[in-house]
């Protein structure tokens, strides 16, 4: 309640029972549809990114609802009780969130200790940090990328949201009212907010210098505070309780299209805004967090149509259910994916499946583990479990269900107490490891020679006489070993090449460099197409960018039309692009990421495509267990494609 001067009253105005509902509190349907549309957006850009790219926008949409209700609540106990319950609040939020939470950990966690052992690195420290709501910080500095869509993907990696939002719980209360007590007019409250907000957006625009600081400022609690605080701030000046329900039909429309058109940005940025794009940390989301303020103030007020608009049957059931769909949809994607390996065949067919089981999981979650704990009374727990125990208990055979909750606790236990901290290397990643140190010590070799060799390749004559000349014996068997005729290997062999790839080119790179001894391979694990740039750029600058350039990126996530235009640029007028397409059938973008390549060729004359995806099809033998990366005869096989492309476009006339 505030008085005339504005300020918020410490008079306690009305008595009121502990755990009794707060008078003239309202529940907003409409912002089960809010919640709806936030998780929706996240799980269709987790299960096709290539479809809703802007789709991870969904979380600081969760962020901004959050930091209004839970504010507007904190506001209305002080303003009836002249005080707040911080145990009570704590206990609530507890209480809502632990048990699902729990849940997930040790389900997950014995899933993974009974059938894939090789996520069990670092169990012990991930379940750890997140019961203590610090994993998003543990994340900075063990985690990847969050859009890292393949390299060991781990099915706890969008938790760091929930430690983000558990540090809020635990803090806020006590900052809010040290301002209530000390600051008291709601409007200078609410400029602190503004101004708090703005520093943590501004934090996330100045620590984001690249792909190196991403994991920073996308998972830090100061860089992402921002969209918490904006909900904050819209509770101090928006609260629920104050707002008429009479107003005008100017006024009305007024909510109405500002709700609207919130809306509509929402889904223009949800379809456009990459989560690789510098704009996204410089603007993006802080464009993003005032949107979903706007769209949750209009929602919030009784004037306006917007909760109408956004109550139904379904946005209901999602909105009430969203905590456990965010929960399990990770787990349910990766266990699921690792097992289907030819999800690119059927990526909609494959989606459906995984959005039904997250689904029923979240259901089942939600009816048996979340709703009854929530309403539980805890500080009845001594005797139910004295009551559990008796011969004629009232839980009868319910108590059968004591014995796969202690055997998952058990096991995810155990699994915690043997996950090692770094990943044991298997034989793909020793082939990648090996193959990147030969790679090093050629590209010496290769710097070297190349502005020699590019001055044989561009004169015509001089390469005339070099292609009559008789293999060594050496290079004969070579030219064997990869299926190359004569001319092939020799018009390549002294031909300068810069190769930028991932871990595909990384196991590649040994191949490679036997066949085009000129050629400069910059491969890393996990790399992203995002990440091209500034290596091509450096290369660019010390004047090492071969004529010939040869890319190789696409396995570990989506990439776009512009984004390959931004690589192109990199690479600049005077030389030709040989592009991979990639071979990724674990994935649901493999289609679209070829379809991107193959409009880039017919956009750039000097852009080519190597179609290792058809030349591979149906080809196991060709890979590694994981039927993505070449194993030895594979390499054999991409190098001989890559030969004979790149030989066919250079071919003298």
């Amino acid at each position: 309640m505030t008085n005339k001067t504005g300020k918020i009253s410490m008079q306690q105005v009305h008595t009121q029972k502990k755990g009794k509902r707060l008078k003239n509190s309202r529940y907003i349907t409409g912002f089960d549809g809010i919640r709806a549309i936030a998780v929706v957006g996240v799980i269709v850009y987790h299960l096709l990114p290539y479809k809703l790219q802007g789709g991870y926008l969904g979380v600081p949409i969760f962020f901004v609802v959050s930091g209004y209700l839970i504010t507007d609540l904190l506001l209305q106990e002080w303003e009836q009780n002249g005080k707040i319950d911080f145990w009570g609040f704590y206990a609530r939020r507890l209480k809502r969130l632990y048990p699902a939470l729990v849940f997930m950990l040790v389900g997950t966690g014995t899933y993974i200790t009974l059938f894939q052992r090789s996520l069990l690195t670092n169990l012990r420290s991930i379940i750890t940090t997140n019961l203590l709501y610090l994993y998003n910080w543990w994340e900075i500095g063990h985690g990847q990328s969050y859009f890292d869509r393949f390299n060991g993907e781990s099915p706890f990696t969008h938790l760091w949201s929930l430690s983000i939002e558990g540090q809020y719980y635990l803090i806020w209360p006590l900052i809010l009212i040290a301002m209530v007590l000390i600051i008291r007019k709601r409007k200078t409250i609410a400029y602190l907010l503004f101004g708090l907000a703005v520093v943590s957006a501004v934090l996330m625009g100045v620590f984001y210098t690249g792909p190196d600081t991403l994991n920073r400022v996308y998972y830090g609690t100061d860089t992402r505070m921002f969209t918490i605080i904006f909900g904050a701030l819209l509770a101090v000046i928006w609260p629920s309780t104050h707002l008429k329900k009479q107003v005008s039909t100017q006024s009305r429309w007024t909510l109405n299209t500002i709700g609207l058109l919130s809306f509509a940005a929402m889904v223009y940025m949800y379809f456009e805004l990459a989560g690789q794009n510098t704009f996204t940390y410089r603007g993006g989301m802080f464009l993003m967090a005032v949107v979903s303020t706007a769209l949750i103030a209009a929602c919030a007020h009784p004037g306006a149509d917007i909760n109408r608009w956004l109550t139904n049957p379904v946005f209901s059931w999602i909105g009430t259910r969203s905590y456990g769909i965010y929960l399990y949809q990770f787990p349910v994607m990766i266990f699921y994916e690792m097992r289907i390996k030819d999800i690119a065949a059927h990526p909609m067919m494959h989606a459906v499946i995984e959005i039904g089981l997250i689904m029923i999981i979240s259901e089942l979650s939600y009816r048996y583990i979340e709703a009854p704990l929530r309403h539980y009374r805890y500080h009845n727990l001594g005797r139910s479990i004295y009551e559990f125990f008796q011969k004629d208990s009232i839980y009868g055979l319910k108590r059968l269900w004591m014995i796969p909750a202690i055997l998952l606790i058990g096991i995810s236990a155990y699994g915690s107490v043997i996950s090692p901290t770094k990943d044991a290397k298997n034989g793909l990643q020793e082939s990648i490891l090996q193959n990147q140190t030969s790679a090093s010590v050629q590209n010496k070799k290769a710097l070297a020679k190349q502005k020699r060799a590019q001055r044989i390749a561009e004169n015509k004559k001089r390469m005339a006489k070099l292609l009559n000349k008789k293999l060594t014996p050496r290079q004969y068997q070579t030219a064997k070993k990869y299926g190359l005729t004569k001319r092939q290997y020799l018009t390549v062999h002294q031909q300068p090449l810069t190769a930028i790839g991932d871990s595909i080119m990384a196991d590649n790179s040994k191949d490679l460099q036997t066949v085009f001894k000129q050629a400069y391979v910059s491969a890393a694990v996990g790399r992203q197409i995002w990440q091209a740039g500034d290596v091509l750029t450096a290369l660019k600058k010390k004047g090492e960018l071969a004529p010939n350039v040869l890319i190789n990126l696409g396995t570990n996530s989506p990439m776009t039309p512009a984004q390959i235009d931004k690589v192109v640029k990199a690479v600049g007028k005077g030389h030709r692009i040989f592009w991979v397409n990639c071979h990724v059938p674990t994935r649901n973008w493999e289609t679209e990421v070829n379809q991107t390549i193959q409009g880039a060729s017919k956009k750039y004359a000097h852009f080519y495509v190597i179609d290792w995806h058809g030349y591979s099809y149906n080809r196991p033998d060709w890979f590694w267990s994981d039927n993505v990366h070449p194993n030895p005869k594979g390499n054999i096989h991409y190098t001989q494609l890559v030969a004979k492309q790149i030989s066919q476009h250079l071919k003298m006339k």
